[in-house]
């Protein structure tokens, strides 16, 4: 049996969950795992579950299902309308002094046809150690808060990528040599990408709900290089 997954709030109509890096939301044509936060879910409610978004499979935090199709419907809705609030930690490559808009224009596909992506991001801390990366004698990082407002295909990771301020641990739109100093580093080797909190209007009872998700561990351990207190924020 699996172990069962952390409940961060639950009601008679919708779940949200702490997801854990490396686990699926569910199967798709790509990717057919037999372990999925769907799955998994379902077995320990005893009952179905719908997913009404996504995190990448290598991205933790906060994750929201609908015990019903009519909370799905209408949770669905508000997806679409961008009523529903999400927001990121990450770490990233280089310093970012100030907050600020990405709004690059990203593909659905390779040769697809560009979407409107708009992603905002602040600084929350930065830290520099002291190892080569690279062609630089130190390493410099940043801690952010990010929030995307559209929700495409790894929009914050495409978007810090562009800004050139990839997300460590990214094997697919960042920098080896960054990721390969975590993983020898800090024991750190997964994408520092977490969904720290989800906020909107519950569709049944109209109420504004703020679903929290504590940082994940391998946050929490960079926390002193940085010189950050999530309690001071």
């Amino acid at each position: 049996m699996s172990e069962p997954l952390t409940l961060l709030y639950d009601d008679d109509h919708l779940v949200a969950i702490d997801k854990p890096s490396g686990l699926i939301v569910h199967k798709t044509g790509i990717a057919r795992d037999r372990r999925t936060c769907m799955n998994i879910l379902r077995d320990q409610l005893g009952q179905w579950v719908y997913p009404v978004h996504r995190l990448d499979r290598k991205t933790s935090g906060t994750l929201l299902f609908a015990l019903d199709k009519e909370t799905a419907g209408a949770l669905g809705k508000l997806f679409r309308a961008h009523e529903i609030r999400k927001t990121y930690m990450t770490v990233v490559r280089g310093w970012v002094e100030e907050l600020g808009t990405l709004d690059d224009p990203l593909k659905r596909k390779p040769q697809g046809d560009e979407q409107e992506a708009t992603t905002h991001f602040r600084p929350l801390a930065k830290m520099e150690l002291p190892y080569a990366v690279g062609p630089y004698q130190t390493a410099r990082y940043s801690l952010l808060e990010v929030e995307p407002v559209s929700g495409r295909r790894h929009q914050i990771r495409r978007h810090m990528n562009h800004f050139s301020h990839p997300v460590v641990g990214d094997s697919e739109h960042g920098e080896g040599c960054q990721n390969q100093l975590f993983r020898e580093k800090f024991d750190v080797d997964r994408l520092m990408l977490h969904a720290t909190r989800i906020s909107f209007v519950h569709p049944h009872t109209s109420q504004r709900l703020q679903i929290d998700s504590p940082a994940a561990d391998e946050f929490e351990k960079l926390f002193p290089l940085f010189g950050y207190c999530p309690r001071s924020k």
